[in-house]
């Protein structure tokens, strides 16, 4: 047996930059609307004493004779949370480790990738205003992939840690694409805004959809805090949700525990998820009022992602 590959963070990174991300994950949703993937639940296991948890997320990928899990957790110092993650790729013919990756970049590219993917098959055609909350990593890789999806006449961006930003720091959003504004307060960046994409790490809502002036088009995604949440639990009955997976992403995702339980909506109401969407089997939104795309972040996006890597770099 030949030890796995192991591919550090900035390797991955240099491998990443040389794939289609958006097309593998339209690939990925395809096959589980064909039955030809497998995405369990997510296993959440807390620390004890209240030191953190990690949460397990596996798939499998039947056309690729792969399967594997990712493992995050997130260790509560002193300093601040960490938040680490790996994923291990398997084959499903030997039963043997191929890949093991740090999944950090995969994280990203991915949590960023599979919004664009949504906003793509969500977002009105005529969508030209895009908003951006938040300043990280994440938001960076979000304008990334979604910049060409529309002819986007002005993109803002804002975030609480604005006012903190060196005037190198904000000079560098600002190079990531020529329509690129930064705003001083959340309502000048949400003003008109046909699509926001929420990519922030807040365990409380940034937003309230119902103070919007218009429908939109709003994403959000998921972090490592419980039942965190970028937007009030209690207006998700006011809007057409769809998600990543509406087997899984009901039971994981913060708002829509808090509504279930707290606000009466049912995860029987979500509109589609995104492998329905792609397949055609779930209708896209009318925008007589707002939808909501909410992403809890799959194994399999990083088993398919950690599978391309391999093939990648055995030049396959």
């Amino acid at each position: 047996m030949s030890a796995p590959l192991v591919i550090d963070k900035q390797h991955a990174r240099q491998l990443l930059a040389q794939v289609d991300v958006p097309q593998i994950l339209r690939n990925l949703f395809r096959d589980l609307a064909a039955g030809q993937a497998v995405q369990p639940p997510q296993q959440l296991v807390e620390f004890p004493g209240g030191q953190g948890d990690f949460i397990n997320y596996g798939g499998v990928l039947a056309n690729e004779r792969v399967y594997g899990v990712k493992t995050s957790p997130y260790i509560v110092r002193q300093q601040g949370a960490l938040v680490t993650a790996w994923t291990l790729l398997m084959s499903m013919d030997s039963g043997q480790p191929l890949l093991l990756c740090d999944a950090g970049e995969l994280t990203t590219a991915r949590t960023a990738a599979t919004t664009a993917v949504a906003v793509d098959a969500l977002a009105s055609t005529d969508a030209r205003r895009l908003t951006l909350i938040g300043s990280g990593p994440i938001a960076r890789a979000h304008l990334h992939y979604v910049r060409g999806l529309r002819q986007w006449q002005d993109i803002r961006l804002f975030s609480p840690s604005l006012p903190q930003q060196s005037a190198e720091q904000r000079q560098a959003l600002t190079e990531l694409d020529p329509r690129l504004q930064l705003c001083d307060n959340l309502e000048q960046a949400l003003a008109d805004a046909d699509v926001i994409l929420l990519c922030t790490s807040s365990a409380s809502p940034v937003i309230d959809p119902r103070t919007l002036s218009k429908p939109a088009l709003v994403t959000s995604i998921s972090t490592n805090a419980v039942r965190a949440h970028e937007v009030p639990p209690a207006c998700l009955g006011e809007m057409d949700v769809y998600c990543d997976y509406r087997v899984t992403t009901p039971g994981s995702a913060g708002e829509m525990r808090i509504a279930a339980e707290q606000h009466g909506w049912h995860p029987e109401t979500i509109v589609g998820d995104l492998a329905q969407v792609l397949s055609e089997q779930a209708p896209r939104p009318t925008y007589q009022r707002h939808a909501f795309f909410r992403s809890i972040g799959l194994g399999l996006e990083d088993i398919a992602l950690a599978n391309a890597l391999y093939q990648l770099h055995h030049g396959r």
